[in-house]
């Protein structure tokens, strides 16, 4: 499904978030930006997709990361653009609850609207503790649930509505698109997600919502 949309993927991502989704991605580059600027800090950007975020934490760190997805024509298309801006990022083919790398050997994982497609939420979080470093940071990007009722009702009617039948008419696969409101509605909420965190072996988890609680951001430490 991911593959059949990659080539229309981050056009319909800024067109269908009105293009918030650039600002949500760089609000996450500043709350990790300590640990990311850090000397010689291993940085992971998790289900990468098309490299939207891995260029972001890229330019602000002033160094290559790490871009890891399971889907292959996603990552070419992160590789072309690695390759045009003459980066120093690498990209794995893996999948998310079995990575290709040791225990405790990276400083920084951050995940933007990919965790949610994982089979097991808390497989996924226990990985990242896994691969973390003692005193490493887990960034967690995600949809979420407004709270207010009014704006709750416009969102669910866009999502549910709107957000399929233009997705899916520019993208060719209607597939994906009414796929996508009803992964957000299965996803659990930002308190719950904090919980499970914690219950995964975090420490020190926040999170902040943001555009009226669509998105929330959640940092845990190992």
């Amino acid at each position: 499904m991911f593959a059949s949309v990659a080539q229309r993927y981050d056009l319909l991502n800024h067109l269908l978030s009105f293009n918030i989704d650039r600002r949500w991605r760089r609000r996450a580059v500043q709350r990790v930006e300590p640990l990311l600027t850090r000397p010689g800090a291993r940085v992971l950007d998790l289900c990468c997709g098309t490299g939207d975020l891995t260029l972001a934490l890229e330019a602000r760190r002033g160094a290559g990361v790490w871009g890891s997805d399971f889907c292959h024509p996603m990552l070419a298309i992160a590789a072309g653009k690695i390759a045009r801006k003459g980066s120093n990022s690498v990209f794995l083919e893996a999948d998310a609850l079995r990575l290709p790398l040791p225990d405790d050997s990276v400083d920084l994982i951050t995940v933007a609207f990919g965790f949610r497609n994982l089979a097991n939420y808390q497989a996924g979080l226990a990985e990242m503790v896994r691969v973390l470093r003692p005193g490493g940071t887990a960034a967690i990007l995600e949809f979420s649930q407004p709270r207010q009722k009014v704006f709750a009702a416009l969102y669910g009617f866009y999502s549910r509505r709107l957000l399929p039948a233009i997705g899916g008419a520019l993208s060719g696969s209607g597939e994906a698109y009414a796929y996508l409101p009803d992964s957000v509605r299965r996803f659990p909420g930002a308190e719950e997600l904090a919980s499970a965190m914690r219950e995964g072996g975090f420490r020190q988890v926040t999170f902040e919502r943001m555009t009226g609680g669509i998105v929330a951001l959640h940092l845990g430490t190992t």
